[in-house]
């Protein structure tokens, strides 16, 4: 606790304890009853450790869900998200009960896993088992960064921890185990895991299929673990979490992961301790039973008026962030310029100066005449960009000299250090959930590399980032053939196709310098989702000039036109260049085309019709050429177009080699024309 916090809150009396966790137990059971769907055995379980937890230990205030220090609780286990939504309601958020009535029910508040943006407390979207700790290591990481980046000497604006309750699904999914290895190798000491030792999964008791010894392996990771707490004795909990953050104030502090032993479903007489509890509404007759054993006589949604007294954490909650506010006026007194940058950064507005220099940045970029890989021109984006952002946070999936996510001036975060790179490890899932949580937090821009086929091990937290609109930038390079000997292991093919699939995602594979930073400035400048930038291993030669980047910006425009053009040609990235080339092959025939550079289709899909229709003509037949699976590009070139293309596995040769062998040439594309006007 922070001197100038408020103390806790006082334990309540053992009995009337017992009846607020109860009044969690009957709100799930009630919600999943009526919805005739859910998982009421995780809340019930649990009940005794959310009280002790949202009523004692918890900072936070039911008024102001955004206040920066918050301590933040993700529930990784999301599908028992009645617990988070009895929680939220109990304590006075904005989530009255008839939202709680509505649970799973079409445009209410309380959907069936947690989801940010949509019910006011809830900090992330658990869904994906083991995404929620993830996430959570990511809070924390950010946490402890911007602690270090803005405390100073007797002002101490950032200081919160980040609770995270999590089950065996969880500890079983691979991506618990990646980020909680590298939590413990980065000591985030305020990062507290309470597990949900239940012994149940869907299929049944899970000694059949997950049999390892938790707590040794966590602190192999270099985690503190407290052992063997009744999750059903509150001050047993209560003294768990006391001690787990005594240790995380220690110069060495870890990680604490605190071992819950909990029956799954307690408080119901004949479906405690079954998987029947798990993810099923217990059935009137039991619903009757638990009443009876609760000893909770109330109606369905019927919280007695000193039950809700009790949980009410309103008054508590806007002292303290009232303390914290106080506390913060001096700091901006004292560092005025800092206070300034921390709640800029916190509201996560970009510097005025990015919106002025773009410009010449742009100017500078369409000046190069040289070869460039776009990789190496991203790197060259990231150190034009880097001081007008100094909220990035980048990294790589053990892969910066590959992916170049690095740039000048960046210092490595470690352990002990602060820093705005980070190495993650080969944790490429790890990694993209992680950012997940560091842009949930707030503070930091976050970027990751990996190859491009390796998107495929990161591809449900890139999801998860569309679906919370969050402002992640994944950079993915060795995009295609093109990398050459490493083989199909490693050539993407389908990966480029399949992530514009993903709603809310922006893709893009630039040409050239250019159009590189053109996807960057889109990407960094976007507030309500995700990008992917596909870049290349090979040189690619200039084609662009600095006319081209509001078209650029566009997803999509006329890079080269003719006169009386009976055709269109769209290429993205690499291929750009070909298709030029295919382009003077058909001119020397007298055949004029259009060339188009689209190097975001989802940005393009954006414009308004008559833009789309001026780039690409109804009425002009179109080859598309990609050095990925042709599928996608039909849209654009309909049925009585071509699409030149790679519709089965890469192989290993130089890139030079590949590309003639697969047919990605200008004389190909020119014959695919030739074709479409026959």
């Amino acid at each position: 606790m922070n001197l100038s916090d408020l103390p806790p809150r006082a334990a309540p009396a053992p009995e009337l304890a017992r009846r607020m966790a109860n009044a969690i137990r009957m709100l799930a059971v009630d919600a999943v009853e009526q919805a005739k769907s859910g998982h009421p055995g995780a809340p019930m379980g649990m009940a005794e450790i959310a009280e002790v937890l949202w009523n004692r230990h918890l900072k936070h205030n039911p008024a102001n869900p955004a206040w920066a220090d918050r301590d933040r609780f993700v529930l990784s286990n999301g599908h028992g998200s009645m617990l988070i939504y009895a929680l939220l309601h109990l304590t006075g958020y904005d989530l009255p009960i008839e939202e709680l009535k509505a649970f799973r029910q079409l445009h209410s508040k309380t959907p069936g896993h947690p989801e940010v943006g949509i019910t006011p407390g809830v900090e992330t979207t658990t869904g994906p088992l083991g995404q929620g700790i993830a996430n959570a290591v990511g809070m924390a990481l950010a946490e402890k960064l911007l602690a270090a980046e803005f405390n100073r000497p007797g002002h101490t604006i950032v200081d919160h921890y980040t609770y995270v309750f999590l089950g065996d699904g969880c500890m079983m999914e691979g991506i618990s185990h990646e980020v909680c290895s590298l939590a413990g190798t980065l000591r985030l000491s305020k990062l507290i895991a309470i597990y949900d030792d239940n012994g149940i999964s869907i299929d049944g008791h899970v000694e059949g299929w997950f049999a390892d010894d938790t707590p040794a392996r966590f602190e192999a990771y270099g985690w503190h673990v407290i052992r063997n707490v009744d999750g059903h004795d509150a001050d047993a909990v209560d003294a768990a979490i006391r001690l787990a953050k005594a240790q995380a104030r220690r110069l060495d502090g870890k990680p604490t992961l605190i071992c819950c032993k909990t029956v799954i479903g307690q408080g119901s007489p004949n479906k405690a301790g079954t998987h029947d509890v798990h993810g099923a509404a217990l059935g009137a007759a039991e619903v009757a039973a638990t009443r009876a054993a609760l000893e909770w006589p109330h109606a369905p949604f019927e919280i007695p008026a000193e039950i809700y007294a009790a949980w009410d954490a309103r008054a508590h909650g806007a002292a303290t962030e009232a303390a914290w506010r106080q506390r913060f006026a001096a700091y901006a007194e004292a560092y005025p310029d800092l206070a300034a940058e921390f709640e800029r950064r916190m509201r996560g507005e970009l510097k005025p100066e990015l919106a002025e220099r773009l410009p010449a940045l742009l100017d500078a970029a369409a000046a190069r005449t040289d070869a460039v890989a776009t990789r190496k021109a991203s790197q060259l984006a990231l150190d034009a960009l880097a001081p007008l952002i100094p909220e990035f946070f980048g990294g790589s999936a053990d892969l910066t000299g590959s992916n170049l996510t690095n740039f000048k001036g960046c210092t490595i975060a470690g352990r002990d250090r602060w820093g705005n790179h980070l190495s993650y490890g080969v944790r490429e899932f790890g990694m993209a959930a992680m950012m997940n949580g560091i842009a949930l937090h707030g503070g930091y821009l976050p970027y990751g590399g990996t190859f491009l086929t390796f998107s495929d091990y990161s591809r449900n937290a890139i999801r998860m980032a569309a679906l919370m609109k969050q402002r992640v930038v994944h950079v993915f390079t060795h995009d295609s053939i093109g990398l050459g000997e490493d083989g199909p292991t490693h050539q993407s093919v389908e990966h480029v196709p399949s992530l514009r699939l993903i709603p809310n995602l922006d893709v893009w594979r630039p040409a050239d310098a250019l159009e590189t930073l053109v996807a960057w400035a889109a990407a960094v400048q976007r507030r309500d989702g995700p990008s992917a930038l596909c870049l290349s291993r090979q040189n690619l030669p200039v084609v662009t000039q600095r006319a081209h980047a509001d078209g650029a910006a566009r997803g999509g425009y006329v890079l080269k036109d003719m006169d009386g053009a009976r055709a269109v040609i769209v290429a993205t990235g690499s291929e750009v260049s070909i298709a030029l080339k295919a382009q003077e092959l058909l001119a020397a025939e007298g055949i004029p085309t259009r060339v188009v550079s689209m190097p975001s289709t989802t940005v393009f899909d954006r414009q308004d019709a008559a833009y789309q229709d001026a780039v690409l003509p109804p009425a002009l037949p179109a080859v598309a050429v990609e050095a990925a699976h042709p599928d996608f590009w039909r849209k654009y070139v309909g049925r009585r177009g071509r699409v030149v293309g790679i519709d089965r596995f890469g192989e290993s040769a130089p890139g030079t080699v590949l590309y003639e062998f697969f047919g990605l040439t200008p004389a190909k594309v020119a014959q695919a024309v030739r074709e479409v006007l026959a």
